[in-house]
């Protein structure tokens, strides 16, 4: 879903007006046709399975059907702390040990699961799981930190790294056609994609930190700015079907967005959300303790006096997964929400 991930803020702002100038677009228009409100069913939230010897779990990320997710839990050790991933097929459980702290990032229609932090070396080593085996994902030799953010229906994965000889982000893909390969993105400078769509679409950010500005690659590989009139700066943070969500700095002031990606136009969000985690084929956004469809938005339940909630991906089907912490971290689904 691209779902991080959909739920990823990263680091890495060339101007806004910089970038759209340099391809070549127009300012976007606030939007003309947002997801519409809809009314949702009974809300409710459940604890999803996860090893009773762990003393946090969490749920990452869902795929758009609903029946997959990936979380990760810490086991207390003897000595030392054990790391497991955790993945889902509905209330089917798989735990799989760590050797190092592990995150999923996202995870795709065919239960292909991808993250980061997998190798020995600790982060800079990301994975993907399928078919009940991880496996680690080819590197650019000369790039370290590279990490996924995304990946598609297709198998297609996005993500990036820093080369050791610039210090600059590099865009990278890992195309599902050419298994064990990976391909240094056509992207503006410090590129950090964030998402990819399963037309292929992908979106990022780049330039100076927190002077960022956004784009979208569409499949024919033409860019287009994602921003706002005035903004300073702006940051993508996940895509799905064609909508994508994000930030933009409006006069010192970072703000929720959600953009169009068929036409770049806008949609302010209710700025109430605490965070960005995910948005879904429909334009539905999740974040912190809060969904929102349109501009409103509705707490989600099973927070409260000393309890957080935080919702971190949404299905097409309107599944919510996060966490639960009430003196435990706990992984949770919403539905009917």
């Amino acid at each position: 879903m691209t779902h991080t991930a959909r739920r990823r803020t990263l680091t890495g702002i060339t101007t806004t007006g910089l970038l759209a100038a340099s391809l070549g677009v127009a300012v976007a228009t606030p939007a003309t046709a947002a997801p519409r409100p809809a009314t949702p069913g009974t809300c409710k939230i459940s604890t999803l399975p996860y090893p009773a010897d762990t003393y946090r779990a969490d749920a990452n990320a869902i795929d758009p059907t609903g029946r997959f997710v990936a979380g990760s839990a810490l086991r207390r050790g003897a000595t030392d702390n054990q790391y497991l991933l955790l993945f889902w097929d509905g209330n089917r459980l798989t735990e799989v040990a760590a050797p190092s702290m592990a995150t999923p990032a996202d995870v795709n229609a065919d239960g292909v699961v991808i993250g980061n932090g997998w190798g020995e070396s600790g982060p800079g080593q990301p994975w993907r799981y399928r078919d009940g085996t991880v496996e680690q994902l080819p590197v650019v030799p000369s790039f370290t930190g590279v990490s996924v953010t995304a990946i598609n229906k297709a198998g297609d994965i996005v993500g990036l790294g820093t080369d050791v000889n610039t210090g600059e982000y590099v865009g990278l893909r890992w195309p599902a056609i050419r298994p064990g390969a990976v391909e240094v993105l056509d992207a503006p400078a410090n590129a950090q994609p964030t998402g990819i769509t399963d037309n292929g679409t992908i979106v990022g950010f780049g330039g100076e930190f927190a002077s960022w500005t956004s784009w979208v690659r569409r499949p024919n590989g033409r860019f287009d700015a994602l921003t706002v009139p005035g903004a300073q700066a702006a940051q993508v943070n996940t895509a799905a079907g064609h909508w994508a969500v994000g930030n933009v700095d409006l006069a010192g002031s970072w703000d929720k967005v959600r953009w169009n990606l068929r036409d770049g136009s806008y949609t302010m969000l209710d700025q109430r959300l605490e965070w960005l985690g995910d948005v879904n084929a429909k334009g539905v956004v999740v974040g912190g303790d809060r969904v929102a469809r349109g501009t409103t938005s509705r707490v989600l339940p099973g927070g409260g006096d000393r309890v957080t909630i935080g919702a971190q991906s949404i299905s097409d089907t309107g599944t919510i997964v996060g966490f639960r912490n009430a003196e435990r971290v706990t992984p949770v689904r919403w539905t009917g929400c």
